[in-house]
């Protein structure tokens, strides 16, 4: 029967022993005898083993006459998922350390390290495993930078990242065209702290990008890095309310009064608009700044008016 079947003897007295397949019969010598039945029986076992099944479910399928197989395969199916996800993260974890390049097992051991921290369910765990990486090879805190979403654990990794000493631009700048925007807001705050002129022009192609919060993460540190072609983009975060105060002290330290015509331009019909203009003209100061601020007193909106006013009195 084993050699016919394919199952080994060992495997058919366990079989036996379980109850899930009883030979019909024995010989006179005490020989197991298996007829058809049995025969259809065992690979009717096989095959439900093929699937995952434990023997004791099994047994529960073949003999249980309210078990619902539909049920067990779709558990089968999502046990199925569940384990090729962990592969998956399995996979990922095995490629960040080769693409750590580690020379020795101490770096090895460090990646994984580093890794296994990052997994943890407390922001605060996955902070003191940042800060505890910063001899790891920069592509690994990078990516661990992009898949990070606690503020205090990403500003520990990417200060690990600043000492790492290592470029990894290229893996920031790959995900720029990704259509996860948060995973784009990572990147370009990441990119703000790398130096280098690839990472600058990586920031001036973000500025065009369609999310707020990019864009104007982008301008900012363009302004950061000494950046004077920036004024439009500027007096759009104004006009926006995106980062508008941030906007506006840029555009008193790079542009000043060169700025007040673009911004009086926008002053348009919206209230909320010309409130946001008129502080930033506040902040820029000077005498353009002055004679559009004495403009905006009679202006029909109240809250206008009065911070104009105010911005005239204070200066």
């Amino acid at each position: 029967m084993a050699r016919r079947s394919g199952v080994s003897a060992r495997m058919l007295r366990h079989y036996e022993a379980l109850g899930i397949v009883t030979p019909s019969g024995r010989s006179s010598a005490g020989y197991r005898e298996y007829g058809a039945d049995d025969i259809v029986r065992i690979f009717h076992v096989e095959s439900l083993r093929a699937l995952g099944l434990s023997l004791r479910e099994v047994g529960q399928a073949l003999d249980d006459p309210t078990f619902a197989p539909g049920d067990v395969v779709a558990d089968l199916a999502a046990r199925t998922e569940q384990r090729i996800v962990r592969e998956r993260a399995l996979l990922d974890r095995l490629r960040q350390v080769v693409d750590s390049g580690p020379d020795d097992w101490e770096q090895v051991l460090d990646v994984v390290a580093l890794l296994s921290g990052l997994d943890s369910e407390d922001p605060s765990g996955r902070q003191r495993a940042a800060l505890a990486g910063d001899a790891v090879a920069g592509e690994v805190l990078a990516r661990a930078v992009l898949a990070e979403s606690d503020l205090n654990v990403a500003g520990a990794l990417r200060w690990a990242l600043s000492r790492s000493g290592d470029d990894v631009t290229d893996v920031l700048v790959s995900v720029l065209a990704d259509d996860d925007v948060e995973l784009r807001r990572r990147a370009v705050l990441t990119l703000v702290e790398t130096t280098g002129e690839t990472a600058t022009a990586a920031l001036r192609s973000a500025v065009s990008d369609t999310d707020p919060g990019v864009r104007s993460r982008a301008v900012l540190g363009l302004v950061e890095r000494g950046e004077r072609d920036v004024v439009p983009e500027l007096i759009d975060l104004v006009v926006a309310g995106v980062a508008d105060v941030d906007a506006a002290e840029a555009l008193a330290s790079i542009a000043g009064g060169d700025a007040v015509q673009g911004l009086v331009a926008r002053l348009g019909d919206d209230a909320a608009v010309r409130r946001r203009i008129a502080q930033a003209l506040g902040e820029i100061g000077g005498r353009a700044a002055e004679s559009a601020l004495r403009e905006l007193v009679d202006d029909p909106d109240d809250g206008v008016a009065v911070i104009a006013k105010y911005l005239l009195t204070d200066g």
